[in-house]
């Protein structure tokens, strides 16, 4: 039987969602990350979880059978940081990511504490270019 994934996505309330953020700058973080990735991708935000607004998906399957659908991009404004999704964590982006601001990277994310300190142009050029590596590797849907 086949598990069920944990990870949904589901129609954005935008109102809502922001309302359940605590803290009012990580609030207005939350409502400037909707218009920059809505921009840059072109594509409406859905959520995904409780806490990660996500534009686009893909569909994915490994050579073991595991597979499912993610996010393309996106983020969650957690209490601590930003989080911010740059799928699928393959690429070498250190030149990009040299000219962003003060940040630090895991596989697949990038952790921002404040938005107000990175480059918002080296930010979308990242989300470009995440998108792209991912669509080299799955079908990207706007949906």
């Amino acid at each position: 039987m086949a598990k069920e994934r944990k990870t949904k996505s589901a129609p954005l309330d935008r109102a809502a969602f922001l309302a359940g953020v605590e803290s009012a700058e990580r609030r207005a973080e939350a409502e400037r990350l909707i218009g920059l990735f809505g921009r840059v991708t072109g594509w409406e935000p859905r959520l995904w979880g409780p806490s990660m607004v996500g534009f686009g998906r893909y569909e994915y399957r490994y050579d073991s059978g595991h597979g499912g659908e993610s996010l393309a991009t996106g983020f969650s404004p957690r209490k601590a940081e930003l989080s911010i999704y740059i799928l699928p964590g393959y690429a070498d982006f250190g030149p990009i990511l040299a000219r962003l601001g003060p940040h630090r990277t895991g596989k697949s994310c990038l952790y921002v504490k404040h938005l107000d300190r990175v480059d918002a142009v080296v930010l979308e050029e990242l989300i470009r270019a995440g998108l792209a590596d991912l669509a080299t590797r799955w079908t990207v849907h706007p949906v």
